[in-house]
């Protein structure tokens, strides 16, 4: 019996954080798998906080943190409670599914993967609002390939799912979407392979709330060619 532990990193998204919770515990993983709910708000101002605090249920735990720590420092949060065998980060708002989460499961049970990605453009389902963000997409993802040995085809995705003692083990540091990068680099430079996952996903617009810019792309940037820089001393915990 595995344990799967879905982070979901919420900031403001009160029209669709119970939504969230609930698609996700309606998820049928199988008869091999249990599964905990860790949401880390990330000081919330709209309303989602109030809304979280009425969350009671078993299977939900609820995070607060009293300030804004930026998206990395909650999926770190996320990681420090943890108590499964594997995590898997699941966004608030509607871009990625969670009933995808199954396909990670079959994927996790055929093969013992260390990691297992999912990726926008595997089976041809790009769909992005932006062409910039697709193309910024594509180059962070051959420089992250070139730079770290990797054979990914979407380094940015949120939906990332990592073995316990692996990522525990990666001395993380983000703060913000950077995590999003460093993680795969340091999953490399450990020496796991990452595997891939085609997924689905439905792109807002900034009117719609997102949240991610451009600048968030160049800091990735920065943060790829600091771990590759840095090497295998990226990862090593510090004592």
């Amino acid at each position: 019996m595995r344990k799967l532990s879905v982070i979901i990193c919420c900031y403001n998204e009160r029209e669709t954080i119970l939504d969230i919770i609930q698609r996700t515990q309606a998820v049928d993983l199988g008869s091999g798998w249990t599964r905990e709910i860790i949401v880390v708000d990330n000081f919330s101002t709209d309303g989602t906080r109030e809304i979280l605090q009425q969350v009671q249920q078993p299977e939900v735990r609820v995070v607060f943190h009293e300030r804004n720590l930026g998206k990395g420092s909650s999926i770190r949060t996320g990681i420090a409670h943890m108590t499964g065998d594997y995590m898997i980060i699941q966004d608030a708002d509607k871009e990625y599914d969670p009933a995808d989460h199954v396909h990670f499961c079959r994927k996790v049970e055929e093969t013992n993967a260390a990691a297992i990605f999912g990726s926008r453009v595997l089976g041809g389902r790009a769909r992005y609002k932006y062409a910039r963000a697709y193309w910024g997409v594509r180059f962070l993802t051959a420089v992250t390939n070139l730079f770290f040995g990797g054979r990914l085809t979407d380094v940015a995705t949120a939906t990332k799912m990592v073995r316990a003692d692996v990522v525990q083990s990666l001395n993380l540091i983000g703060t913000t979407f950077d995590l999003d990068f460093e993680l795969p680099n340091k999953i490399l430079l450990s020496g796991h392979q990452i595997l891939e996952i085609p997924i689905s996903y439905d792109p807002r617009t900034y009117e719609e709330g997102k949240k991610i810019s451009i600048w968030d792309g160049l800091r990735a940037l920065r943060v790829i060619v600091r771990d590759r820089l840095n090497g295998k001393k990226a990862v090593s915990r510090k004592l």
